[in-house]
């Protein structure tokens, strides 16, 4: 972060920070409850690294229109990103993630909705309303979670059906035309037996970026218009029995991506000084189209026998996309990519050429995904408790990916079944000393195919499977009643993967099984931290250190002149760092939250080599094999952040109509942060930061308030990724937004 940022960022949260009256000690702060362990605790007594937000502040983080990426360096060591629009995130926990765009990819962070695994990348872009509680569990989570969890779990938990009625809604309006509505509402349809909640999301934009090629009038991209729906029945028969079913759909169209050309300088990085958000210079894309429907269903059944509980989770996802996009962000010659190529002629932004168009289309076609979980857990309040389960997944779905001549039309088919069988115990030695051991075992086993018609090679089909073992032991003191300390080890696992998105680029040449292959990757993770709850309760203060390897780990080499998308296997990666949550009610009239995260990390195999920029107008910095590829030994994991950092305060004052004004500002910080495996000039960020305020009415109960906001204050243009194949082509953040919100709680 530049000097001037820094003291801008400084200037922006004092006041907060200052505004702070006489320290009341009769002030503390509520319970956390968590579901870390698939049992709910008090978030001080897990021994695991979790942060938490609850539904409220999510909420807000989305006002601008943002969707679940709004959780990046919004919890520390969390970083979330995606060049693929609003249909396919990725996400990176403690410095692991996976760089693929494809819309096969693996990740080793899992999404969790509602006890439902996201796995394809489409599924974890579901829209997050209604939601009671977040969730962050950091480091390997193999044993209760299963596999492809070696960085960890977001986990988003939805209100639940209620006996009592109750209903919240939120709407807010802002620039361009930006409207965020969403809602629930339920209780008791038959007392004590039945209670239904019923909950919706819309949210949509206006375009507000102009096509300075093909435009004639003006705002032609940017526009998005979003519904989802989710319905929840809960029976409770007996005493002893609980049935929650749910469904939920979703709907989305707008524009994908938007790839700017040349917009990074050339030998410095950091954007060009006359970049411009608001205008782009594609001639193709077709405007850039994006459209998504995902829908499913899922049944939890708990029955308490008195001594345990059995649980059953139902669940099946379906859905399917399609995306256009303007790859190389640009044009080369006027309308070039309908009246013939024209290559070396510039881009009107920078002296730097585009060397020829490239549109693609990706649709992921039939995607369904079928899981089921059973567990019996014991209920005892005793120093001995335990759980046991076995869980299935299942997923097929096709990639069909299309171009205007190039590349042809392909279709691949990918399916993925795994079971596994797991375990977990915990035992209090004494009232202040808990030890937590578990173990699961999985087989997973991939299949991929991609037929093609002549007079394109037919691709063979390939089959991959793998079987491991995951575990965790933990270690928690109770030093007294404020002040917990823990170990924990544990080993997690990624299955093997399969690449199959060259055949789209390869087939036509004749090239036999274009497809990739990375075996399991396995990471060992050490982990020791404190829980503490100082000051009567009124500051919560919770801190890790950890430390991790990673045999065989999986990387994703992208780009290059071809633009290819290739796995591979690098012998070892190591990270190791810290991250601190802070919550702290200062009075009746101040609140702070606050976390900090920083992590090292290192790809160590010394013969490892990917090729540069394709368009040859980066700058590598790392030594080169003899083939002119770089060799990343020592480099940092691409999109990992060395430094995440957040902070929100909040200040309220009394009216004189018993309701208060607040006004709250939140900030977020994400430190140097290297795009691609190798090393270039152009291709690193750092000191990106954006913030958000909010100043409001709320009345005495609460039930009302009023504000206003806004997102992104100081319309930061940060540099969000980039495509090195073509040109220095970049993506970057969410304009400004602010506007009006109205919320209501009954």
């Amino acid at each position: 972060m530049t000097l001037s940022r820094l003291t801008l960022f400084t200037a922006l949260i004092a006041p907060a920070m200052i505004a702070t009256p006489a320290f009341s000690q009769s002030n503390s702060l509520d319970e956390v409850i968590v579901t870390a362990q698939k049992r709910a605790e008090n978030q001080q007594d897990v021994p695991i690294s979790v942060a938490t937000l609850d539904g409220d502040e999510f909420q807000a983080l989305q006002l601008g229109g943002e969707d679940i990426l709004s959780i990046a360096a919004r919890v520390p060591g969390v970083y979330a990103e995606s060049s693929n629009g609003r249909l396919a995130p990725r996400f990176y926990i403690r410095g692991l993630g996976n760089v693929d765009f494809d819309l096969a990819a693996s990740q080793p962070v899992s999404i969790i909705i509602d006890d439902i695994v996201q796995e394809n990348v489409l599924l974890k872009s579901n829209p997050i309303y209604d939601v009671e509680q977040v969730e962050v569990l950091r480091g390997p989570q193999g044993t209760l979670f299963g596999r492809n969890t070696p960085a960890g779990i977001i986990k988003f938990d939805t209100r639940r059906p209620t006996q009592e009625f109750s209903a919240n809604g939120k709407i807010s309006y802002g620039s361009f035309d930006t409207v965020y509505a969403e809602g629930g509402m339920g209780g008791a349809i038959v007392e004590d037996k039945v209670a239904v909640r019923l909950s919706g999301l819309y949210r949509s934009r206006s375009d507000y970026v102009d096509n300075a090629i093909m435009s004639t009038a003006g705002d032609d991209l940017g526009e998005f218009k979003e519904f989802a729906g989710r319905a929840q029945i809960l029976f409770t028969p007996t005493e002893n029995l609980d049935l929650l079913l749910n469904a939920h759909t979703r709907d989305i169209r707008g524009t994908s991506a938007l790839f700017r050309a040349n917009i990074i300088n050339r030998g410095t990085g950091g954007l060009i000084s006359n970049f411009d958000r608001d205008t782009v210079f594609f001639d193709g894309g077709a405007q850039n189209e994006q459209d998504a429907e995902t829908s499913g269903a899922s049944a939890r059944l708990d029955y308490d026998f008195g001594e345990m509980t059995f649980t059953s989770i139902t669940g099946y996802e379906k859905g399917e996309s399609s995306s256009v996009g303007d790859i190389d962000g640009g044009f080369v010659g006027a309308n070039s990519f309908f009246l013939g190529n024209i290559a070396g002629v510039p881009n009107p932004l920078t002296p730097d050429t585009i060397a020829f168009p490239a549109e693609t289309q990706d649709n992921l076609e039939d995607l369904k995904q079928f899981t089921q979980e059973f567990r019996l857990a014991s209920n005892g309040s005793g120093p001995f408790n335990w759980q046991a389960g076995f869980y299935y997944f299942d997923t097929s779905f096709d990639v069909r990916t299309l171009g205007p001549g190039f590349p042809p039309e392909t279709t691949v088919s990918h399916g993925n079944e795994s079971w596994a069988l797991f375990g977990q115990a915990s035992y209090d030695l004494s009232d202040q000393f808990t030890l937590t051991g578990g173990v699961r075992y999985t087989e997973d086993e991939r299949e991929f195919e991609a037929p093609q018609p002549p007079p394109f090679v037919t691709v063979n089909p390939t089959e991959v499977s793998d079987d491991n073992f995951s575990w965790d032991l933990s270690a928690l003191y109770r030093v007294n009643d404020q002040f917990n300390i823990y170990g924990r080890v544990a080993r997690g696992y990624r299955g093997p993967t399969i690449q199959g998105r060259d055949v789209a680029f390869s087939a036509f040449s004749g090239a036999v099984d274009p497809q990739t292959v990375a075996t399991s990757e396995t990471i060992q993770s050490f982990e020791a931290g404190f829980k503490s709850e100082l000051l009567d309760n009124s500051l919560r203060l919770n801190a890790a250190a950890f430390y991790y390897e990673i045999d065989d780990q999986q990387f994703s080499i992208i780009g290059g002149t071809t633009n290819s998308n290739q796995v591979v296997n690098a012998d070892k990666g190591r990270g190791m760092g810290f991250e601190a949550d802070l919550e702290w009610l200062v009075s009746d009239n101040l609140y702070l939250q606050a976390g900090l995260g920083y992590v090292d990390t290192e790809i160590q195999d010394a013969n490892l080599a990917t090729a540069t920029c394709g368009s040859g107008l980066c700058t590598p910095t790392d030594p080169q094999n003899n083939l002119g590829q770089a060799l990343i030994d020592g480099n940092p994991f691409p999109n990992a952040p060395d430094l995440t950092a957040n902070v929100f305060a909040e200040y309220t004052f009394p009216s004189s109509g018993g309701g208060e004004f607040y006004i709250n500002t939140d900030w977020a910080i994400q430190g140097k942060t290297n795009i691609f495996l190798y090393e270039a000039e152009e291709f690193s960020t750092s000191g990106n930061f954006e913030g958000g305020a909010a100043a409001g009415y709320r009345t005495a109960d609460e039930k009302y308030s009023v504000s206003v906001f806004v997102r992104n204050i100081t319309d930061e243009e940060n540099l969000k990724g980039a495509i090195d194949f073509n040109n220095l082509t970049g993506f970057v953040n969410e304009p400004r937004v602010y506007g009006i919100a109205l919320t209501g709680n009954w």
